[in-house]
């Protein structure tokens, strides 16, 4: 048994720092470990050799400012997560190891509003496919992240609003992926895991302040604050598309009237296209069209622009981010979208805020929630599990919780 404060206990926690800031990173030189955690380049070179003997991590040569480095990642060898993505319409699953690598993906249709039950009984199928495709069992699972398309009560664990997904009302998503999986879960909302996947992989690396803004069948925002997701004591923090912007204007599904996501969501917007464009018309297809020119579709881009920078620029005033990410379908319109955001944000918000601020589309598409979801499990997984109770750097089983 370890004494707080003794060398193996120093030791120990010595060795968890190196190996939290090579989970989260993906890779680093041993340069950059040392940085990172404080740590001598001497502690750090010691531990890493300890590590690699163990077989918890991989040292490659390599480049770093034109000298010779050593890149530090986790051994591919050292278990898999995977991420499980809900949305309206999608399933969507990916494998990967805990250098960032993503092994395996996949998605398919889904009406995820239909039923809960065959959502999830489609998901158990879909990760044991991957799994297999990729030739591992689920005894390598060191855990599983889950998005789904609503927020999550932070108590319960329940989906905490009837009207984003009435069918869903009272499901715990991860008790009931963990006990199908065997498996730890880790679950949050869709924008949350697209602000996560932009962090680590996409168009918001580098930065530790930014909103990720998912315009879809609705309006959401996920919100960075010091590199870490902000949540809110109730899990609702980033509901961006209930802003008031017109209490004379439509109901929204909330109840209120005139809310952001009234006049910029999919549900709410393609109605006005699809009488002189058609019944089937897509917001897919309205971005389509409005990069080939079609007057109406460009006009109706401009306008849902003009207000969703109208919520960036309250955001701006509140938080005062230096990013924000635009994702969902209505991104791929790329800058007939993004000027009218920018210039809204430049009328409404305070002037050094919106000098600050940069915004972009992201750069992962339709993938940034369900690599999002990876990002999760690697951020929340604890690190014991990569270590041997005795403080060397061979591997200690992940505990899985009771259940099948």
């Amino acid at each position: 048994m370890q004494t707080p404060g003794s060398q193996s206990s120093l030791h120990r926690a010595n060795l968890e720092r190196v190996v939290r800031a090579v989970r989260l990173a993906g890779s680093l030189t041993q340069a950059e470990i040392a940085r990172t955690t404080g740590l001598s380049a001497a502690t750090v070179s010691n531990i890493v050799r300890e590590l690699k003997d163990g077989g918890t991590v991989e040292v490659t040569d390599t480049s770093a400012g034109g000298r010779r480095a050593r890149s530090v990642s986790l051994s591919g060898d050292a278990g898999i997560v995977i991420g499980v993505d809900f949305g309206h319409t999608h399933l969507r699953v990916a494998v990967g190891n805990l250098a960032h690598q993503v092994l395996a993906e996949e998605s398919e249709p889904l009406d995820v509003d239909a039923s809960w039950a065959d959502g999830f009984n489609r998901a158990e199928a879909l990760v044991g496919r991957l799994i297999a495709d990729i030739g591992v069992g689920l005894e390598k699972v060191i855990g599983v992240g889950l998005g789904v398309p609503g927020p999550i009560d932070v108590e319960s664990g329940t989906l905490g609003s009837t009207a984003i997904l009435p069918g869903w009302a009272g499901i715990n998503p991860r008790q009931e992926l963990s006990q199908r999986l065997g498996v730890p879960v880790y679950v949050d909302n869709d924008a949350n895991l697209g602000a996560l996947g932009e962090l680590v992989w996409g168009s918001g690396r580098g930065v530790k302040d930014l909103a990720y803004i998912k315009v879809a069948s609705g309006v959401g925002a996920g919100l960075v604050i010091n590199g870490q997701i902000y949540r809110g004591p109730g899990g609702t923090a980033g509901e961006i598309g209930h802003i008031t912007l017109d209490e004379s204007g439509p109901v929204c599904r909330c109840g209120n009237r005139g809310c952001l996501e009234t006049f910029a969501a999919a549900r709410y917007v393609l109605p006005l296209l699809q009488g002189t464009h058609g019944p089937e018309l897509t917001m897919e297809r309205v971005v389509e069209l409005a990069r080939e020119g079609d007057p109406g579709c460009r006009r109706v881009i401009t306008d849902v622009g003009r207000h969703i920078g109208s919520g960036v620029a309250s955001l701006c005033n509140l938080l005062n981010p230096s990013r924000v990410v635009l994702g969902g379908s209505l991104a791929e319109a790329g800058e007939l979208v993004l000027v009218p955001i920018r210039e809204s944000v430049g009328r409404y918000a305070i002037p050094s805020a919106a000098r600050q601020l940069s915004v972009l589309t992201g750069s992962l598409g339709g993938r940034a929630e369900v690599l999002g979801a990876l990002a999760l499990v690697l951020s929340e997984m604890g690190d014991s599990t990569l270590l041997s109770d005795h403080g060397s750097g061979v591997r200690a089983p992940a505990v899985l919780p009771s259940g099948r």
